[in-house]
């Protein structure tokens, strides 16, 4: 059964901690549906670790819509957020309500996901408005990271602390169900957290948050070379699926792939025939 909003809000009264974890295709949904994930979020972190992308700037709609329809038809139980991209939220309140209806309408997503708050604000109470759930994220928000000054942590100091408290209790009120906390103090996140009646969802936010997420990709080591300080690897599948390549084209190489058990028969009598025909068919055109 699909898990629900009530639900999400009542794990938090209870302490109990939520999981999330991003998805992007089918055989992903499926594997963290079975292991029992309570979120699935259709992130647009796919412009890097799917698509090949230097930031997550320039992943389109129609491609994130894709994702989110093969996630969708795979996730039975977990929520599924669909992460609306740079660009279909930043121009106007119609843009923003508009593009969270095609998340819900043609990709199946239940909520949507947006970054800031701010000029936010207004979108989430607009697409609220509209009745569609919105996920929150503030913090280090990649799509401005620019603006930021780079892929660092956000509010190491008491004003920037203070501000990022202001705009979680601003997107609570606006409406949002949930927030991300990404590249947080830990000690500013359970503040954070303990302030709002909403789930906080942390992303190198500490252990205070009422819940965690991670990059599918990452706690999967599918992505080499040097993590985010707050990832933690859970296997290092990337090895083993570069060595599984490379037996494979070694085997085809040699002639050791395929062997007899790998092909398909035909009865004796039935390649006889077909063997005869071709013989006869050759007789023909000589």
């Amino acid at each position: 059964m699909k898990l629900t909003l009530t639900q999400l809000a009542d794990m938090k009264r209870r302490g109990e901690k939520i999981v999330m974890v991003t998805a992007y295709d089918a055989p992903g949904a499926r594997f963290a549906d079975a292991a029992g994930i309570d979120i699935l979020l259709v992130g647009d972190t796919a412009a890097m670790v799917v698509l090949g992308h230097e930031s997550t700037v320039p992943v389109s709609m129609e491609e994130m819509l894709f994702m989110t329809r093969t996630v969708v038809r795979s996730a039975e139980r977990p929520l599924v957020v669909g992460d609306m991209p740079f660009g279909t939220y930043q121009v106007s309140d119609d843009d923003a309500v508009r593009n969270a209806i095609r998340f819900v309408k043609e990709a199946g997503a239940d909520v949507v996901k947006l970054e800031g708050a701010g000029p936010s604000l207004s979108r989430v109470r607009a697409i609220v408005g509209a009745g569609i759930p919105v996920m929150g994220h503030i913090g280090l928000t990649p799509q401005s990271a620019t603006m930021l000054g780079g892929y660092k942590a956000q509010g190491r100091t008491a004003a920037k602390a203070r501000q990022l408290l202001r705009d979680a209790q601003a997107l609570e009120a606006a409406g949002c169900f949930a927030v991300v906390l990404e590249a947080v103090p830990a000690a500013v996140a359970a503040h954070i957290t303990e302030t709002l009646t909403i789930p906080t969802i942390g992303i190198g936010a500490g252990a205070g948050c009422d819940g965690q997420v991670l990059v599918y990709h990452d706690l999967l080591g599918l992505e080499e070379g040097t993590s985010p300080r707050f990832v933690k690897r859970y296997a290092s599948l990337a090895g083993e699926i570069r060595d599984a390549l490379r037996a494979y084209a070694d085997d085809v190489r040699s002639g050791a792939f395929p062997q007899p058990e790998h092909t398909y028969s035909i009865p004796d009598d039935e390649l006889a025939l077909f063997e005869a025909q071709l013989q006869e068919r050759g007789a023909e055109h000589e």
